[in-house]
């Protein structure tokens, strides 16, 4: 192997490297809740006292009841044996976790016959939409395809401005209206200009919205129509950003976006911090939505494809 061979195998493995440590770092508060269990494992029998308490330990890390008692059940039959050691209890968890991840791991696929394939993205206030289109185009970009951006969110001249760095950062085409102006309207014209221009993909912001607050989930409904006024088979995807930091409050969110404007995928962003990524689990145990991409911090490269694998040894805090 010569020497950029090396060098090029060198760099990749610390990039692997450096974003395994970002993911564990992320899931710290939900792998330290389970290695609780691991510590009661250690100290006592595995009786039905420390399965209940066990059960607790796995429900307070937000990976749902299903997946909790399917963890509990996988250990009681493993009491059996003369003594189960705390790295046993960890490939448990982790195995049952990756079970109930493995259907939603699904990457994003752009259909090329569809062009502009169009990306709506939505989201509460404060989940990371705007950064994680720049990330999104950057890869899209990267992969040799047109994209242009859309700042729907015209409610906040700062998202404006924030979303138009982006497309400069990524090379993306960038359309805007002024902030006040109509989000339909500008959605409207960003439609048709990126059939002008035979985009690739057009990935379109939306201001943040709280789900409880009707009138502005009917503003992205009517989005929508619009879309659907010029491609009747439009928004070729809707991606809902979601914070790993609010835990159960995720659920609802998925609930109520995906009952208004139908989600097809979902991205998790904030993992890089305090966050509590358990709560992934139990949104594919209950909802089913596929799972595209992770943003494990704040630079460029940022956003990867979600891994089931992965997640599942980071939350039991096995290594990679």
């Amino acid at each position: 192997m010569d020497d950029s061979a090396t060098q090029t195998t060198e760099t990749a493995g610390a990039e692997k490297k450096g974003w395994w440590q970002r993911l564990t770092g992320g899931l710290k508060r939900s792998s330290s809740a389970l290695s609780a269990i691991s510590d009661l494992v250690t100290m006592r029998r595995l009786d039905d006292a420390v399965l209940d308490e066990i059960d607790d330990a796995l429900i307070r890390a937000d990976l749902g009841l299903d997946t909790s008692h399917r963890i509990v059940a996988a250990l009681s039959e493993a009491r059996h044996k003369a003594a189960i050691s705390p790295d046993e209890v960890k490939a448990v968890v982790a195995a049952e976790v990756e079970k109930a991840l493995a259907p939603v791991a699904q990457p994003l696929v752009i259909d090329a016959t569809k062009r502009p394939f169009i990306i709506l993205v939505a989201g509460v206030n404060g989940s990371g939409k705007t950064t994680t289109i720049g990330k999104l185009a950057a890869k899209l970009r990267a992969e040799g395809r047109s994209v242009m951006l859309a700042a729907g969110d015209t409610f906040r001249a700062a998202a404006i401005e924030q979303l138009k760095i982006w497309s400069e950062r990524s090379g993306a085409a960038f359309i805007a209206h002024k902030a006040g102006a109509d989000a339909a309207g500008l959605v409207f014209d960003a439609v048709t200009a990126a059939r002008q221009r035979g985009s690739d993909v057009l990935l379109i912001d939306t201001a943040g919205r709280l789900q409880n607050r009707a009138e502005l989930m009917d503003e992205l409904q009517k989005i929508v129509r619009v879309i659907k006024k010029i491609d009747a088979q439009a928004p070729h995807a809707v991606l809902l950003v979601l914070d790993a930091t609010v835990g159960q409050n995720a659920l609802s969110q998925v609930e109520i976006f995906k009952k208004a404007v139908g989600v097809t995928g979902l991205v998790m962003t904030k993992l890089d911090g305090t966050a509590r990524g358990g709560i992934l689990v139990a949104l594919a145990a209950k909802f089913a939505v596929p799972v595209h991409f992770i943003g494990v911090g704040e630079s460029i490269d940022d956003l990867s494809p979600f891994s089931a694998r992965d997640f599942a040894r980071a939350i039991a805090g096995l290594e990679s």
